[in-house]
């Protein structure tokens, strides 16, 4: 059964409980978009964006934030043992690499000449496709 009122107020508009009506996220991030480490220990890699959680603004980079995990033995992995896996990363850790220079950049997004929104690089002003 679902609670329909928090006793602590800093739930109350919590998305991430089933007491509010769920919100539409948006991200300047994609699947398949390459991005660019801004901050942290991996600052300066590049990699491909495997998925996006915008409602817990993180994404998965392939080849950043690597993290071991042990895992018991199973049909996936049937040795089980240590292996080696990305874990998420902050949205503002991360950059979109412009597609002109290939350096980081910031993502605007503006209406094309078809009536479409698109992202585009603030440094080069090129869009991304």
């Amino acid at each position: 059964m679902l609670r329909k009122c928090s006793k602590h107020p800093s739930e109350a508009n919590n998305p991430l409980t089933n007491n509010t009506k769920p919100l539409n996220y948006e991200t300047s991030y994609q699947k398949g978009d390459t991005v660019a480490v801004i901050a942290g220990e991996d600052r300066g890699k590049q990699g491909r964006v495997l998925s996006v959680d915008a409602a817990k603004n993180r994404a998965i980079v392939e080849g950043v934030n690597i993290v071991k995990k042990s895992t018991k033995p199973s049909a996936k992995h049937p040795q089980g043992g240590i292996i080696e896996m990305e874990a998420p990363i902050n949205l503002s850790n991360i950059n979109l690499v412009d597609p002109k220079t290939g350096k980081p950049t910031r993502v605007g997004v503006r209406v094309n000449d078809k009536g479409e929104k698109v992202r585009f690089a603030k440094k080069s002003g090129e869009e991304i496709k």
